[in-house]
């Protein structure tokens, strides 16, 4: 039988993103990521989850754009972000802009359930299929405004964010559990840093700066109502 040629691309992604990690290790702190999440990127199939017309540059390690000014993220971001938030078998995991859903079938491959919000309608629709076409039952989407996060599911092991923000989100916060952890770009549109935010078992909070980064602003909707593009 013929071995699918995703499957060499994705493991050879995987190789890169941690010769990234080896050069980067100064501004990580250690040496290399958490090899169950260098195992997640080499499994779960990134071309299902880009516009059909940029499939063959799914494996490369840059962000892709997916449509309405959103990008899928660049691949070694993606593992950095799952292995800062030392993602655990037990964990519940929000994670704020779904995109087409990868970063959740990633996430996905590590805890036990994900709650992921989108706010642009047309991209989380085309998420959810995307999850439920591949199996990913474990991760729950809603469309609207993850700003406000997911009350009815609160709190949460850890938070994710794939949008800069000038402040932490105070409402994303409210619904960390005591130990748990954040991580998300923060800063302005033109310099941001990916930032960890700790939350200890008291509720006081401590952050960490890891390495400047670029994301698309956190959008939020007037009145909690959801941006449909025209």
């Amino acid at each position: 039988m013929e071995q699918d040629p995703n499957t060499e691309l994705r493991q050879m992604m995987a190789e890169v993103i941690a010769l990234h990690a080896q050069f980067a290790k100064e501004q990580l702190g250690k040496d290399a990521l958490d090899g169950r999440v260098l195992k997640a990127m080499a499994k779960v199939p990134r071309h299902e989850f880009v516009p059909v017309e940029i499939r063959p540059y799914a494996y490369v390690d840059q962000p892709l754009p997916i449509g309405w000014n959103k990008t899928i993220s660049q691949p070694f971001i993606a593992a950095l972000m799952a292995d800062l938030l030392d993602l655990q078998p037990r964990d519940t995991v929000l994670e704020v802009g779904s995109g087409l859903g990868y970063h959740a079938a990633v996430i996905a491959e590590l805890v036990e359930k994900v709650f992921t919000v989108e706010i642009v309608e047309e991209l989380g629709t085309a998420a959810k299929k995307n999850l439920a076409r591949l199996g990913y039952k474990s991760v729950k989407l809603r469309i609207g405004d993850g700003t406000r996060g997911w009350p009815e599911h609160a709190p949460f092991d850890k938070i994710v964010v794939a949008a800069g923000s000038e402040l932490i989100p105070p409402m994303l916060l409210q619904q960390l559990k005591p130990g748990g952890r954040m991580v998300l770009p923060t800063g302005t549109a033109e310099a941001q840093e990916l930032m960890v935010v700790m939350k200890d078992a008291s509720g006081k909070t401590s952050t960490r700066s890891v390495i400047p980064v670029r994301f698309a602003m956190l959008e939020a909707a007037d009145e909690g109502r959801v941006h449909r593009v025209s």
